[in-house]
């Protein structure tokens, strides 16, 4: 099998951290300002490099590394959102500028502003249609905002139009940049490379490490307003009303499948006690395999998100916005069950997580397991419920066994360190096997 590189240049005046999945041992990378990196990248391997913003994801390029009939495909993608400097504040906030009193109300909690009222950032597009159809009138045919229609399914033409395709048998050069990320810095952008867009890529030669490759040109665009009014969101989200204070929390979907996460907020909350809620959820999302997605969240919410509306399951507790120090704050519990292994980060910075990656529910003892209404086998309750009054003992055991008492609550009290992050944004990722 053969190796070639991917070559990420960051081509503005700034460090820049990228998220690697599927490459770079799926580490964080931070590119100084003006550097490159080279990251191997096998035949075969599908991924993607995201900027990070604030501890948040935006754009990002998309690959495939000679896979089908050997080819390489390449994509740039706004769904989840996009930041930067002059990235918002060229198109992005020109676009804004013109908006109507009305629509400018429409996006709210979508759209984050700086001190000066320009646009510092904005949410997935894919998660609410105003936002996708807003960000379609200047990035339109130029990277992937909302859904793509691949295989028949519905969607937006110009998400796939601007999909690049090459032969595998070449290096993948990557640009960032906050102005210009054509591959030759002294031409002007093409169908990929919208000027205030960031990203931009294509394959390139091996052994020319230089970054003059040109793009291929995009196919022409579809009307700006006709395709926002045919758009269909890629994430199906029932919301809550709109925070009146948001804060956006991030969450994974580490599964070969898509899954459906449920957000519960806690009926009252006491010095150190909560009352659970198990049947009033404030808002789901459906996340796509191996998929990221952002959930806008009032700073006041104290609870839980699980994968499923059934218990016994892993609980991703926390809070968004603590009264003592102002940051989020959450661990994983699995007093209510494990159907899965969970892990929670902090996104401002500070690198800190907990949590476990392992599938426990395997090779557990037939005494520690349950089932959920729906069938699948989960490791039961360790404190109880209304089901089963009393926990299970020998979960507890096994769970202490295999995951010690500082990764996860296994049963009340402390020990369990938790995750704080001082941007009310905590990192979610739930581990599932199908």
């Amino acid at each position: 099998m053969a190796t070639h590189y991917l070559r990420i240049k960051n081509r503005s005046n700034h460090s820049q951290t990228f998220q690697c999945h599927g490459y770079n041992g799926d580490k964080n990378l931070t590119i100084a300002a003006n550097q490159q990196a080279n990251i191997a990248a096998k035949d075969g391997t599908s991924g993607a490099i995201i900027a990070v913003h604030d501890g948040v994801i935006g754009e990002q390029c998309e690959i495939t590394k000679a896979g089908w009939q050997g080819n390489d495909t390449i994509d740039i993608s706004n769904i989840v959102g996009a930041g930067g400097n002059m990235t918002c504040q060229q198109a992005c906030n020109k676009a804004w500028k013109g908006l109507s009193q009305q629509k400018r109300d429409q996006l709210k909690g979508h759209v984050t502003l700086d001190s000066k009222g320009n646009v510092k950032r904005i949410g997935p597009p894919k998660e609410f249609q105003p936002l996708e159809q807003f960000v379609r009138t200047f990035a339109n045919g130029r990277t992937y905002i909302g859904v793509g229609s691949w295989a028949g399914g519905k969607g937006n033409p110009a998400d796939d139009k601007q999909s690049s395709a090459g032969k595998g048998s070449k290096d993948i050069l990557i640009v960032y940049s906050d102005g210009n990320a054509a591959p030759d810095p002294n031409k002007p952008y093409t169908g990929q490379t919208l000027m205030a867009q960031g990203f931009a890529a294509a394959s390139v030669e091996g052994e020319h490490h230089n970054d003059q490759a040109p793009l291929q040109e995009a196919e022409a665009e579809a009307d700006a307003e006709d395709a926002a009014s045919s758009s269909t969101p890629a994430t199906s989200v029932t919301d809550a009303p709109a925070p009146s204070e948001a804060a956006e929390e991030t969450l994974t979907n580490k599964s070969g499948k898509k899954h459906r996460y449920y957000f519960y907020d806690n009926y009252w909350n006491g010095d150190g006690t909560a009352g659970a809620n198990f049947d009033h959820p404030l808002k789901n999302v459906e996340v796509g395999a191996n998929a990221t997605v952002f959930v806008p969240l009032d700073v006041k919410f104290k609870g839980r998100v699980q994968r499923g509306d059934q218990i016994p399951c892993t609980w991703g507790e926390f809070q968004v916005k603590a009264s003592n120090d102002g940051k989020a704050h959450g661990d994983i519990s699995l007093q209510q069950g494990c159907d899965g292994a969970a892990t929670v980060a902090s996104t401002d910075g500070s690198k800190v997580s907990n949590g476990f990656t392992q599938d426990i529910v395997k090779g557990a003892p037939a005494a520690a397991l349950d089932k959920k209404p729906n069938g699948e086998k989960v490791l039961a309750s360790t404190e109880g419920n209304w089901i089963h009054p009393k926990g299970n003992q020998a979960a507890v055991d096994y769970e202490y066994k295999v995951l010690g008492h500082g990764k996860a609550y296994i049963k009340g009290g402390t020990g369990v360190p938790d995750v704080a992050s001082k941007n009310n944004c905590l990192h979610f990722t739930f581990y599932v096997v199908n």
